[in-house]
């Protein structure tokens, strides 16, 4: 694999994140990348606010696999739920999920996605630029009854905050303010500005498998 951009204008990254949407976001760009997950402590810091941690968990994640890639590109991303300064991570199990969920309703939460890219130059060393987008999310009032019916889908489990907004915790939103993507895992808006920080700009495909 090589840092150059493939044929047709495709371009090669790798994704330094197990998150099926973050790679399916990617897919739908018609970014080629191969995914390898990175191992990074992800324990707040004293006083860290959600977007600080939410970077440098981006920066750690890109960082962690960069030495190893030989000069590809490398995209790391991290997203945080919070309420107010509250971070809501993933939930423990179902009663958990249920008792996220009535904390957000009928209220604002905010939405921290980093990203973060790392280069490794054999002459200059590793370069990593990076980012965060805030998203403001309206969860319209429901009940105990529609939390409770919702975490037993399962869905809420593996998200932070306990919902998926791609998904069918999409009923339980009245809007956003930002970007949609972003709330997905993967802003796109930030990505594209990454990529030309480090002399990769995006490119549309020819065509996109599927479409």
């Amino acid at each position: 694999m090589s840092g150059t951009p493939e044929p047709g204008g495709r371009l090669r990254l790798i994704l330094a994140s197990a998150s099926p949407r973050r790679s399916a976001l990617l897919s739908g760009l018609g970014i080629s990348h191969q995914v390898r997950p990175a191992q990074v402590d992800e324990t707040p810091l004293s006083g860290e606010s959600p977007s600080e941690l939410t970077e440098r968990l981006a920066r750690a994640k890109a960082e962690a696999v960069s030495a190893e890639t030989g000069g590809v590109p490398v995209l790391g991303g991290d997203t945080v739920v919070a309420l107010g300064r509250q971070i809501l991570g993933k939930p423990r199990d179902s009663d958990d999920a249920v008792a996220m969920l009535l904390s957000l309703s009928g209220r604002d939460h905010h939405v921290h996605t980093g990203l973060a890219l790392a280069r490794m130059d054999p002459a200059t060393g590793l370069r990593v630029v990076s980012g965060v987008q805030v998203t403001r999310v309206r969860f319209r009032s429901f009940s105990e009854e529609e939390a409770r019916g919702y975490a037993l889908t399962g869905e809420p489990l593996d998200k932070a905050g306990a919902y998926g907004i791609q998904g069918l915790g999409a009923t339980l939103v009245d809007g956003i303010e930002g970007d949609y993507s972003a709330v997905v895992g993967l802003a796109i808006p930030l990505l594209i500005r990454l990529l030309r920080e480090v002399g990769r700009p995006y490119r549309f495909p020819p065509s996109v498998p599927g479409r």
